[in-house]
């Protein structure tokens, strides 16, 4: 079941299990802008580059009332290594079932040295304080995109 979000209007609540032993709910949030933003996989080069870069603009976001939240689809276990070895100030989401992953539509087919496989196109989505998706960046370019974000937010 995959869902195309529209731009300025309501995301639908949805709830993953995320690191520190803690219960994502999106519900739970509302009256704070969330930046959400899936990446492929743990520890990978561009994925540690766009953590870092959202971390060290953590409490420039956090002026702005705004909550940074990763997603990828590996295991709350890898999550919890990722976050601690990158000392991440934000939490991490497990969408092992890929029901994030669907509701946002960020599973694609991707070539790999050569061969087609299903993976998280790195995407960003800001969520404003009423619940509604304001914001969508796909196929992200991982340089620069969290100062991008920053920027956005700033706005709002």
């Amino acid at each position: 079941m995959t869902q195309t979000l529209i731009l300025n209007q309501p995301v639908p609540d949805f709830q993953l299990p995320a690191t520190s032993g803690k219960t994502f709910q999106l519900s739970d949030y509302l009256g704070k802008t969330l930046v959400i933003y899936f990446y492929p996989k743990d520890s990978t080069p561009g994925c540690t580059t766009q953590g870092v870069q959202f971390r060290d603009s953590y409490t420039q976001f956090q002026q702005h009332n705004t909550d940074i939240f990763g997603i990828s689809r590996d295991s709350l276990k890898s999550h919890e290594n990722f976050k601690a070895k990158f000392t991440f100030p934000f939490e991490l989401l497990a969408d092992t079932e890929e029901l994030a992953c669907a509701l946002f539509g960020v599973i694609k087919m991707k070539n790999m040295y050569g061969k087609q496989v299903r993976g998280i196109e790195r995407s960003t989505f800001i969520i404003d304080k009423n619940g509604n998706l304001v914001k969508e960046w796909r196929g992200v370019k991982v340089d620069g995109h969290a100062q991008e974000v920053l920027n956005f937010v700033q706005t709002l």
